[in-house]
């Protein structure tokens, strides 16, 4: 193979255009997606939407002449033998900022330079580096109004064109997607919830365009409807890099100076997603401990009946049990809803918020690991909340402001959400329609009060 072959390693970057790593190559490219320990510890959800992923790019690579090549084990140990196997001279990958990868590919960069290989990372996952964006003293933002206005008016890179690739006159070795097995932790709900996928980055932009041409004047004031499409639908395609921020971010800024009253709203709704890489680059311990300091002190209490019913949408609180079927049927949890499962979760029930992250871990195809972490510590309260308020929501009343015909309650009770869910849920399951609550509402809110309240003393 020729010598100037550059391997692109990717991780959840999976489109052509907007895409750093790729703008950067000049000779023959070839492409490489490697499943190892980041990819075997996925939850089965995010672990089958990546499956859909790395299928529809292997099928957008094909219509361009090119072809992704599979291989598995320890990320290092394949690269070198796909470098001996091409003589390739060159690495490159688009960065990621979880701990765990940050240490791996910090690692991989400095073996292969140590044998001669020239090695470049590249931004294609955020707006901003998080160590870009700092305080007036020097350190990281702790909250989010400051860091929004921080970073507000600051220049985003343009959006790259989709590049004109070459490809290798030989390919090694690949391994097949269907042995990999991706989908097999899903069981029967894979055929359940592949309807509800939005595949690929033309799938992507193509939403995107409808989203501000039809929904964002009503963004503000829709977003939190529950029985509502009023959302933008990109948090899945933009999990696994089939969309990317500033093609987002450059959209909805022209909206925005076009005069959509729904603009400048979504834009902060997309720096929250900056915020909680921010944190989670700064204060890695936001994926698994408290992040305020004093809260190791809660009684919270682990997994268990209370836990296992919450789950399989059997509280006996119509909002939350609707919520529950909502993301076992779709992958997918309203915005809204996923803060009402939280706060019940956590504060009702008083389950450990780390029980919940694990649970959306499993369960969500848009699952985000900064997001996910960030989201349930500022409901539970441990996390960056500016608000000292002891935020408990009542489900009933958030209903009856966000679903005040009961349409979204109707449907994934009754309806053909709920027949759906009874089709994808595991048989084991004994649901009962008419569970009754296991708490009443204003009991758990004064318990939960009253162990804030201990914590502080």
């Amino acid at each position: 193979m020729a010598n100037d072959l550059t391997i692109y390693w990717m991780r959840r970057d999976f489109r052509l255009r907007d895409n750093p790593a790729l703008d950067s190559i000049s000779g023959p490219v070839l492409p490489v997606f490697i499943r190892d320990f980041a990819v075997d510890t996925l939850g089965a959800a995010p672990k089958f939407r990546l499956a859909r992923a790395i299928e529809q790019f292997s099928k957008n690579l094909s219509d361009d002449g090119g072809q992704l090549l599979l291989r598995s084990g320890d990320a290092l140990e394949v690269l070198q033998d796909l470098i001996r196997e091409t003589g390739a001279t060159r690495v490159v990958w688009n960065r990621l900022y979880d701990p765990s990868a940050r240490t791996r590919d910090a690692a991989i960069k400095r073996a292969l330079k140590d044998e001669g290989i020239a090695v470049e990372s590249f931004n294609a996952h955020l707006l901003f580096e998080p160590w870009t964006v700092e305080t007036g003293t020097g350190g990281p933002y702790r909250v989010y109004s400051p860091f929004w206005r921080a970073v507000r008016n600051r220049d985003v890179a343009s959006v790259s064109a989709k590049p004109s690739l070459q490809w290798p006159a030989h390919y090694p070795r690949s391994e097949a997607l269907r042995n990999w097995g991706l989908d097999t932790a899903m069981n029967r709900g894979a055929v359940v919830v592949a309807p509800h996928l939005l595949l690929g980055e033309g799938a992507a932009a193509s939403r995107l365009d409808q989203f501000l041409e039809r929904k964002i004047d009503g963004y503000k004031a829709d977003r939190d409807q529950l029985h509502l499409d009023a959302c933008s639908g990109l948090s899945e395609p933009l999990s696994l890099g089939e969309i990317g921020p500033r093609q987002i971010w450059h959209k909805a800024w022209a909206a925005m100076e076009a005069g959509a009253s729904g603009a400048e709203h979504f834009l902060k709704e997309l720096v929250w997603r900056e915020f909680a890489y921010h944190l989670m680059f700064h204060t890695p311990r936001i994926l698994t401990d408290n992040w305020r300091d004093g809260w190791d002190h809660f009684p919270w209490q682990g997994a268990g009946e209370a836990s296992r019913r919450w789950q399989q949408g059997q509280t006996g609180v119509g909002v939350i049990d609707a919520a529950q079927r909502e993301l076992y049927v779709t992958g997918r949890m309203h915005n809204r809803a996923r803060m009402l499962v939280a706060s019940y979760l956590t504060k009702h029930l008083m389950v450990d918020w780390r029980v919940g992250l694990r649970w959306f871990e499993e369960t969500l195809v848009d699952w985000d690991p900064a997001s996910n972490a960030m989201g349930w510590q500022w409901v539970a309260g441990s996390g960056p909340d500016a608000s000292p308020f002891f935020r408990i929501f009542n489900p009933e009343t958030q209903a009856e402001k966000f679903d005040r015909e009961g349409r979204y309650r109707a449907f994934w009770l009754d309806g053909d959400g709920a027949a759906a869910f009874h089709e994808a849920r595991p048989i084991s399951w004994q649901i009962e329609d008419s569970a009754a609550q296991m708490i009443s509402l204003a009991e758990g809110r004064t318990r939960a009060l009253a162990a804030y309240e201990t914590v502080k003393r």
